[in-house]
């Protein structure tokens, strides 16, 4: 299956905004939902981006599946993710200046496709997630993340996301040059909490 290309707006016109921010929605979820967590951030200026997946699920399996399982949906997903930031860069918006959040499946996604295409990035905040692969496969990380913050949140214990992926995701994503700020909350369940969201905002979306 190939994802089609499908981006639900939201915040500043994009082609005179100077940030924008790229949604990522999780397994069953979709764009309108995700868009909806932007209210609690600081985004005043920032453009939305919030790509949708088809039948609402990036890739069937679990994130810790061998990778060839999750083919061809997740190559296509990350292509997807890809044409995004493209979307933004064709409208004038740097790098630099390009955000992401994702939650769940979609905190995995974003996680694969910033390591996997490193650079300077305004910042990203994933809740609940980790690098995609039964193992993590250093070889497909390349590139230097010339310290962007990146925000991790995650429960311990999750049914989804065990806390040793997210403690690999954060050594890996620091040996690129990331400044990784993660934490951990016991017995939270699956799902976003304030104290979060105000490490976002002051971490990643500073006012």
């Amino acid at each position: 299956m190939k994802h089609i290309l499908n981006i639900k707006t939201a915040g500043a016109e994009l082609n005179t905004a100077e940030k924008a921010l790229i949604m990522i929605h999780g397994r069953g979820s979709n764009s309108e939902d995700i868009i909806g967590i932007s209210q609690y951030l600081n985004l005043d200026g920032f453009a939305i981006l919030a790509p949708q997946a088809t039948n609402n699920t990036w890739y069937p399996h679990s994130f810790m599946a061998p990778v060839d399982a999750n083919e061809p949906w997740l190559s296509s997903a990350l292509e997807n993710i890809g044409e995004t930031v493209l979307v933004a860069i064709d409208a004038g918006i740097k790098s630099e200046n390009i955000y992401f959040f994702g939650f769940s499946q979609g905190a995995c996604l974003l996680l694969e496709y910033i390591s996997r295409n490193a650079q300077k990035y305004g910042g990203a905040a994933a809740i609940i997630g980790g690098l995609i692969g039964e193992d993590i496969n250093s070889s497909n990380y390349k590139g230097d993340f010339q310290e962007t913050p990146v925000f991790i949140g995650t429960s311990d214990p999750d049914f989804h996301v065990p806390i040793e992926r997210v403690y690999a995701t954060e050594k890996m994503l620091k040996e690129m040059n990331a400044e990784v700020t993660l934490k951990v909350y016991e017995n939270f369940g699956h799902s976003i909490n304030q104290e979060e969201i105000d490490w976002m905002n002051k971490l990643i979306f500073k006012k």
